[in-house]
């Protein structure tokens, strides 16, 4: 569940960095389309099972600021279970996490600075430079 809620959170932060209700559907899809191309078992943490919970707001009361805090540090934890328990999987991850979030920036009238800071964000946390 660590690394399903840390990919969908960054997802999440890089969709929410530069919000509108018209880019979010064309996001959704760019981060679903990502997503579904990963492989192994990356592929199979992320797409099966239900949904990761960030807060104990409902969905739509989810703030950018809380997912972020729950979502940056569960990259980093991440990245830690993958070197311990699958290091043949750890750059499927990385790959499909920032594949995922480069999508979504460029889904919607391209990559925002809002967008950009972010996916360093996602970088930093997954320790790419």
């Amino acid at each position: 569940m660590t690394l399903k809620r840390a990919a969908f959170g960054a997802v999440f932060l890089v969709s929410n960095a530069d919000p509108g209700v018209l880019s979010m559907v064309k996001e959704s899809f760019a981060a679903s389309n990502a997503i579904a191309g990963s492989t192994g078992l990356v592929r199979e943490v992320l797409t099966t099972g239900g949904l990761p919970r960030f807060t104990s707001a409902r969905p739509g009361e989810l703030k950018p600021d809380e997912v972020e805090s729950v979502a940056l540090p569960a990259l980093r934890s991440a990245v830690r279970i993958l070197r311990a328990k699958a290091p043949d999987e750890l750059e499927n991850y990385r790959d499909t996490v920032l594949r995922a979030g480069d999508e979504v920036a460029r889904a919607s009238d391209g990559v925002s600075e809002a967008e950009s800071a972010m996916l360093d964000k996602i970088r930093d946390a997954l320790s790419i430079s």
